[in-house]
């Protein structure tokens, strides 16, 4: 195993994911959280900052799901 930092808190851990074993079910929280938004809500038209105010997602969380392909638009 590889020793990796967290994408959400910075904390070094050993594992194959990207978010510590701490962060994770938050992390599948708020994925299933802006899962549920992008598809009720008109996203063409919408930006990280609404989505962020609209879901209680941090608007790095937003961009970094977007960023690393885990969500799409």
């Amino acid at each position: 195993m590889e020793l990796n930092t967290c994408s959400r808190c910075g904390a070094f851990f050993t594992s194959n994911g990207v978010v510590c074993p701490n962060c994770e079910a938050q992390e599948r929280l708020e994925l299933s959280k802006l899962k549920d938004y992008l598809a009720e809500n008109n996203v063409t038209t919408t930006s990280i900052e609404q989505i962020s105010c609209s879901t209680g997602i941090s608007e790095k969380n937003v961009t970094r799901f977007l960023s690393q392909g885990i969500i799409e638009m």
